[in-house]
């Protein structure tokens, strides 16, 4: 106020640059009274009109050092702190994320523990953050488990059984195309022209072509329209399409052009739950309905438990492609792929015969007996024990008459029947007769195709 009774502008403003923080309050039981500061001094009489009275500074607190005189030209120093802050509760609990992530200051993040010592909510919840802030910063992989979607599938329906439960002679059909599914949807649109190399074996040579991924997936896609018509839905090449795989393919292929992109996901993804669908409503009737590939046929069951196979092996195809991991299958689903492979060795085996690719037919020792039979012993997640008969398609192979013995790691064994290495470099274990030996292991390198 100055000398005339009137107040003055800037009395009422804080000295520029001068902050002060209040130090932490005693009880009022414990004040020294005296540490109590002296009354302030009276203000000064009138000035002069021309000299301008400066403000005197407020005496320090008590403990509290005076703050340090501002030179001209520079400005005051902050004092410095000594506690943490005095701050709201609503304040420190907002603060709890920063501090979870150690980005507050020293004196917030004093004040925050000062705070979760006496608040049990806010410890909770710091608790929480902290174990959060733990899963940001972790070495393990981030890849699903390929058995979590079967084993969501389980628990569901141990829970609650599905009306129309999946067949189980459909579940890895199910399982599969699930899988390459959840590939195709983690890629990026320039990684469906990826180049994908297929191979396989027509008689003992090593035969390649080059697609890309969508065109792939545009292989399953014409392929699966023969258990399609089979089951009376529409077929995806229409009703003139050649039924042998190979053709069926080559006239997709051809007919797209330009060659397919990330679009044919859809109308695939479709046509496979379209087939689980059906085949589910259709129950045991159909199992048994015939699915021809031309030159061959198989029931319904076994052409499923084929197209699994298949889309396992070009998911893995697509996934080399991409650089993305990719696993076998569960072993109950690997097991049962393994024993359709070991079923059709037989027939394979009398077709190369007949080719004259393998060696004759022996003698049977009387009648009514068992023929000769290769035991093909398959290691690992899946594997068991087969007995192949060599002499004729239509016998049960049998351990009576055993002339040789191969065995096989189960992925291995899958991957000759898929082409994708040659029968001189896939057996473990051999022993016995060599001629047969090389029959069973060319004739399953036979079963492969684009």
């Amino acid at each position: 106020m100055s000398g005339d009774g009137r107040e003055s502008e800037g009395d009422e403003e804080e000295v520029r640059g001068a902050h002060r923080i209040p130090g932490p309050r005693g009880a009022a039981d414990d004040l020294d009274l005296e540490s109590v500061p002296p009354p302030p001094l009276p203000p000064p009489g009138p000035a002069a009109p021309d000299e301008t009275v400066p403000e005197q500074p407020a005496p320090p607190e008590p403990g509290r050092p005076a703050p340090e005189e501002a030179t001209p030209g520079r400005a005051a120093p902050e004092p410095l702190m000594t506690s943490a802050p005095d701050l709201p509760h609503q304040v420190l609990k907002a603060l709890l994320g920063a501090w979870a992530l150690s980005a507050c200051s020293a004196g917030e993040t004093a004040a925050v523990e000062d705070h979760l010592t006496v608040c049990a909510p806010c410890a909770d919840e710091a608790l929480r953050l902290r174990d959060a802030v733990g899963l940001l910063h972790t070495d393990g992989s981030l890849d699903l488990d390929p058995t979590l979607r079967s084993r969501v599938m389980d628990g569901c329906l141990s829970r609650r059984p599905a009306r129309i439960p999946v067949p189980e002679w459909a579940a890895p059909y199910d399982a599969e195309t699930a899988r390459i599914d959840a590939l195709l949807r983690d890629i990026g649109d320039s990684e469906w022209h990826a180049p994908v190399r297929l191979q396989w074996f027509e008689e003992e040579r090593e035969i390649s072509r080059r697609t890309t991924v969508a065109g792939v997936i545009g292989h399953l896609m014409a392929v699966d329209g023969l258990l399609s018509a089979a089951l009376g839905l529409d077929d995806p090449l229409g009703g003139e399409a050649p039924l042998d795989p190979t053709e069926r393919t080559e006239a997709y292929w051809s007919a797209t052009r330009p060659p397919p992109t990330r679009a044919v996901r859809e109308p695939w993804r479709a046509q496979s739950h379209e087939l689980i669908r059906t085949a589910s409503f259709a129950g045991r009737n159909v199992a048994e309905a015939s699915v021809s590939y031309g030159a061959f046929a198989l029931p319904l069951q076994d052409a499923l438990l084929e197209r699994a196979f298949e889309c396992w092996v070009h998911g893995g195809d697509i996934a080399d492609a991409v650089d993305y991991p990719y696993q076998a299958p569960s072993a109950a689903h690997l097991h049962r792929m393994i024993d359709l492979a070991a079923r059709m060795l037989p027939a394979a085996v009398a077709g190369r015969r007949r080719a004259g690719l393998a060696g004759p037919a022996k003698d049977l020792v009387a009648a009514g007996a068992p023929g000769r039979s290769v035991h093909l012993e398959i290691e690992g997640n899946g594997g068991g024990d087969w007995y192949i008969a060599l002499d004729s398609p239509a016998a049960v192979g049998s351990p009576e008459r055993v002339v040789a013995q191969v065995a096989l790691d189960g992925v291995e064994f899958c991957r000759l029947v898929a082409g994708r290495i040659s029968p001189v470099e896939a057996a473990a274990g051999q022993e016995g007769d060599r001629e047969a030996i090389r029959d069973v292991l060319f004739a399953t390198a036979s079963l492969s195709r684009l």
